[in-house]
């Protein structure tokens, strides 16, 4: 499982010219699934996004996370994570989840954060969504499981 995290000081994800998630500071997730993740790999991807020190401290240290920061979290599914770039100029994506079972683990990771953060928002599952950030830092790490 792949994770994107981009300190923010706003995100919002649209979907048909609609709002269907928004956070201000926090961190925006872009999350990718591949076929050998499981629901072991969606709760430590988990525990390093809560966890995971890139708020800067009063010495201006990135020694915070997001829980110590009351900041939000929006988890946008992102299947383009996942590609495989190595050879050619067209990704591949053998690695990638099925639709069905990438739903259904995007769908537990969801659960999970709900049942461990506030705020949380969402896109929606394989939706055409548009996301809008204004990145702090920037601030930006890849996290895998």
């Amino acid at each position: 499982m792949k994770g994107l995290i981009q300190r923010v000081n706003h995100a919002q994800v649209d979907v048909a010219g609609q709002s269907v998630g928004a956070i201000d500071k926090g961190i925006l997730l872009l999350l990718g699934i591949e076929a050998k993740d499981s629901s072991d790999s969606a709760d430590k991807l988990l525990h390093k996004v809560l966890n995971y020190r890139i708020f800067p401290d009063e010495k201006g240290r990135m020694n915070l996370n997001l829980q110590k920061t009351g900041g939000g979290l929006l988890v946008v599914s992102q299947f383009t994570l996942v590609a495989d770039t190595d050879r050619g100029l067209r990704p591949s994506f053998s690695c990638g989840a099925t639709p069905e079972y990438a739903e259904e683990l995007y769908n537990y990771f969801l659960g999970r954060a709900k049942t461990q953060f506030s705020p949380l928002a969402c896109g929606i599952f394989a939706a055409d969504m548009q996301v809008s950030l204004v990145n702090d830092g920037p601030v930006t790490f890849m996290l895998e499981t």
